[in-house]
Parts: structure tokens; C-alpha cells; sequence
């Protein structure tokens, strides 16, 4: 049994992919334990070919393919639900977060699921985005925090850490991987914030546009703000005979 699962949605990621699967194994090495697991959200690109030749090459390395594209948190969730481990580390494909950050994630998080912080999310500083992606995240992590009030600096950062049951406990939606303190938060759970590193890609473009993620970010921020308004969360207690 591993002692934690890598989680690593990936869509379109050659050149980054492959390498960044052979440095988590290298870093991590074996002590304690870990597990790799990629969601290949119908790339169309060669990584597949990438993630096969890793296969060979790291033998904890599982990888999972979507019949359909469905997006980051459809992959974060498929990746979840087939670990093997109790914790989860996710991170994203295009090895702009460094590996060597894990351990500090881990370090922060609850022993147990009971326990706090259930959620500890990455903090990233010394960010390598272009001038005009820095300045639109930092926008739109302020109105965020003052939408949700989810003291989380960075919610989009891709490096998280979190026990699987609690994740499994929360409702799902498409984008949910940007409001995972605020989730967590509903629910009556702390996140931990811990500075990590953030790196320049060696292959590929973002995903993401600044205008998507702006339409995309206040449309998911009205959704939210709607499940918060309909979610309850009370303790059942078992009257005994």
C-alpha cells in the first residue's frame, strides 16, 4: 500500500509529461512509498506516447485515460477515486510545480482525516507567468477572497494535499479544482497555505486564456455562491435505546 497517491491531470502535455513523472520518481525515490497516477484528458498530441515510454521506466506510474475530454477536475476526480492511498498530493502536468515541494505539503497536513488542516494548498511565489497572467490571477484571487472569504491566497495553484475520504465527501462540478478551499471551508474544514516554488514550461502553452478564466471564474463564482446558499451541514447523532 503506498503511503500517498501523486494525482496529475494532464491534457496536451507532451514535452513536460514524461519528464515530470521520471523527476517525482527520482525525488521522492521510495521512502516512504508513493504512487503516480496520470489522467490523460484526451490529449491528441503525443502523450500518450510519453506516458507509455514512462510506464517502462517508473513502476509506479498507473496511467488513466478519459473516453472524452472533461476537464481538470474531472480528471482530479478520476485520479482520486482509483488511488490506492488514503493521502493525496495532486500537481499539475505541465511541471511548473517543482516535486521537491511535496514533502513540505504532507508535512503540513493532519494526520488523520479527523483532523486539521484537512486541506493544505500551495502557495505559489516567485511566479514565472507573463506579466499579464500574474497581474489577472492576483485579480481574481482578491475577488475571490472577498467573495468567499477563504483566507486562500492562491486557490488555483495545482499542488494540493488532502486526505481522500474528505475529498470523496464533497460535491462534485466541473472548475471545482479552483474553489477547493472555499469547498473545504463549506464543510466545516481549515486549509493550511505553504509556499512553494512555481517554474517557467519547457514545452506547450497554457490551457487557459486570461478572458476564459475571467468568464469562466464569475460564472463559477455565482454557482458557488448559489451552493453555499442551499448547503447544510448537520451532525446526526444516533439517540440510543
Amino acid at each position: 500500500m503506498p503511503a500517498f497517491s501523486v494525482v496529475i491531470p494532464a491534457m496536451n502535455e507532451a514535452g513536460n509529461i514524461g519528464r515530470l513523472v521520471v523527476e517525482i520518481h527520482e525525488t521522492l525515490t521510495d521512502d516512504p512509498p508513493a504512487e503516480i497516477i496520470v489522467i490523460d484528458d484526451g490529449s491528441d498530441d503525443a502523450t500518450a506516447d510519453e506516458l507509455r515510454a514512462a510506464m517502462a521506466q517508473v513502476p509506479a506510474l498507473r496511467v488513466l485515460r478519459h473516453d472524452r475530454r472533461s476537464g481538470q477536475s474531472a480528471a482530479v476526480r478520476s485520479g482520486v477515486r482509483a488511488a490506492r492511498a488514503e493521502v493525496i498530493v495532486t500537481m499539475d502536468g505541465d511541471g511548473q510545480n517543482p516535486p521537491a515541494d511535496i514533502p513540505k505539503l504532507l508535512a503540513a497536513l493532519a494526520d488523520g482525516p479527523a483532523g486539521e488542516p484537512a486541506l493544505v494548498n500551495g502557495w505559489r511565489t516567485g511566479r514565472k507567468a507573463s506579466g499579464s497572467r500574474r497581474l489577472a490571477s492576483r485579480f481574481a484571487n482578491r475577488v475571490r477572497q472577498w467573495a468567499l472569504k477563504d483566507d486562500c491566497p492562491d486557490s488555483g495553484c495545482g499542488l494540493k494535499a488532502f486526505w481522500r475520504e474528505n475529498y470523496l465527501a464533497l460535491p462534485f462540478f466541473a472548475t471545482m479544482h479552483r474553489f477547493m478551499p472555499a469547498l473545504f471551508g463549506l464543510y466545516g474544514r481549515q486549509t493550511a497555505t505553504v509556499e512553494v516554488g512555481d517554474r517557467a514550461r519547457d514545452a506547450g502553452a497554457s490551457k487557459y486564456t486570461n478572458w476564459k478564466r475571467g468568464l469562466d471564474g464569475a460564472f463559477d463564482l455565482l454557482a458557488f455562491t448559489w451552493l453555499r446558499s442551499r448547503t447544510r451541514t448537520p451532525v446526526a447523532t444516533e439517540i440510543e435505546r
